[in-house]
């Protein structure tokens, strides 16, 4: 009678540590160009596309790729604040999943991490823009200014 707790709590050890071991892993290194790219945008908006652009070369291996499933794990929006120099100044939650506050550090992390941002030669000072981060629940996310829709 004494094994049957014990295979019962074998088991349920075996399960917590193989779901452990599949969990989502939302950090990631970007990959570093040795150039950093100049932007043309002579707004805020156009520079949101190429900051895009960045990220999605920073992080091409996390590309969620075609149409977006119709439910997904977060939508973080942020507000990025980016420098003369293409650093990244500030990143301000606008609105976060409540239901995944890790997706919401995770994105803020891998904004500052993508930094330096193209620079913004057309535009002086500070850039601030908002962006949309649609997050699947493996990980891989799409930006609303270069998404490809969702189902």
């Amino acid at each position: 009678m004494k094994l049957v707790p014990i295979a019962v709590g074998a088991c349920l050890l075996a399960f917590h540590l193989g779901a452990a071991a599949t969990e989502v892993a939302y950090f990631s290194e970007p990959q570093r160009s040795s150039i950093q790219k100049i932007s043309l945008a002579t707004n805020p908006k156009a520079y949101r596309v190429d900051a895009a652009r960045h990220i999605y070369e920073a992080y091409a291996s996390r590309i969620y790729k075609g149409r977006l499933p119709p439910l997904i794990h977060g939508v973080v929006v942020v507000e990025t604040t980016v420098d003369e120099s293409g650093h990244t100044r500030d990143v301000r939650v606008v609105r976060g999943p409540s239901h995944a506050p890790d997706v919401t550090q995770a994105v803020v992390d891998m904004i500052h991490r993508a930094s330096p941002m193209p620079l913004h030669r057309a535009l002086s000072g500070n850039v601030k823009f908002l962006e949309i981060w649609l997050v699947h629940k493996d990980g891989r996310f799409q930006l609303d200014a270069l998404t490809e829709g969702q189902d």
